[in-house]
């Protein structure tokens, strides 16, 4: 049983990693069949509907799992050990309906054409990706995306909390990943309608989370957060 649970934890980390590495290309419109701005022969009169259905979505998923009532609902059914990983499948099977079902919309906002000024946009559009997953191993990668925990089943290790730590980028900012996404999805050459539609969707949900995570660290950690918070910004250094 402990196998077929770390099995489980193994399938689920690389079910989302494979969802996100095409999400990345899902942004950019670059190395993936289907994509924000795919060309297609009649676009949706409710692309705008859909598509903010489909973000709401996500954002209910994403949020309403990852709260402490939630997990107690249904810790009987989905335990400890494997309650992260059921979270990664869910967000991956939500993520990938999301792009799957996504609806591209005619219309142009900005093209850079400066192929200098592109490139630098395109630097842009890495770095997000490239701070989000150096981030995601200055806390604890696999604790994080579900591995640690079946691990620590699997070895029969009880389950202890990632230590609160302020190492690089989270000496400045509490949420570096989260920068990490608003670059990404703000740092294109072109700016298509669906790009900006998913764009402000996305930041309006980014910023949602922020707040509630906040509130929930604040009540985990208590004061040692609170002290945190007052001398860090949120996702800009000096900032914001």
């Amino acid at each position: 049983m402990r196998a077929l649970v770390m099995l489980y934890g193994v399938v689920c980390y690389f079910a989302f990693f494979v969802v996100f590495v095409y999400f990345m290309g899902f942004v950019g419109d670059v190395f993936v069949p289907v994509s924000i701005s795919s060309e297609v022969e009649v676009y949706s009169q409710n692309a705008l509907m859909i598509n903010i259905g489909l973000m709401l979505m996500w954002g209910v998923q994403h949020s309403v799992m990852a709260r402490g009532w939630f997990k107690d609902m249904i810790a009987s059914v989905v335990p400890h050990h494997v309650e992260r990983s059921t979270y990664c499948l869910a967000s991956a099977i939500a993520l990938g309906a999301l792009m799957y079902y996504w609806q591209p919309m005619e219309g142009i906002i900005w093209q850079v054409e400066n192929a200098m000024m592109a490139n630098v946009l395109w630097g842009f559009f890495g770095l997000g990706w490239a701070l989000i997953f150096l981030s995601t191993f200055l806390t604890d990668h696999f604790d994080l995306f579900g591995l640690r925990q079946p691990w620590l089943h699997f070895v029969k290790k009880t389950y202890t909390p990632v230590v609160f730590t302020e190492v690089l980028f989270y000496r400045w900012i509490r949420h570096p990943m989260m920068l990490g996404l608003f670059i990404a999805f703000w740092s294109l050459p072109t700016m298509t309608v669906g790009h900006l539609v998913f764009s402000i969707g996305m930041s309006i949900y980014v910023l949602a989370g922020i707040h509630f995570e906040e509130r929930g660290l604040a009540r985990e950690l208590g004061q040692t957060y609170v002290d945190y918070q007052k001398r860090t910004s949120k996702v800009i250094p000096k900032v914001y």
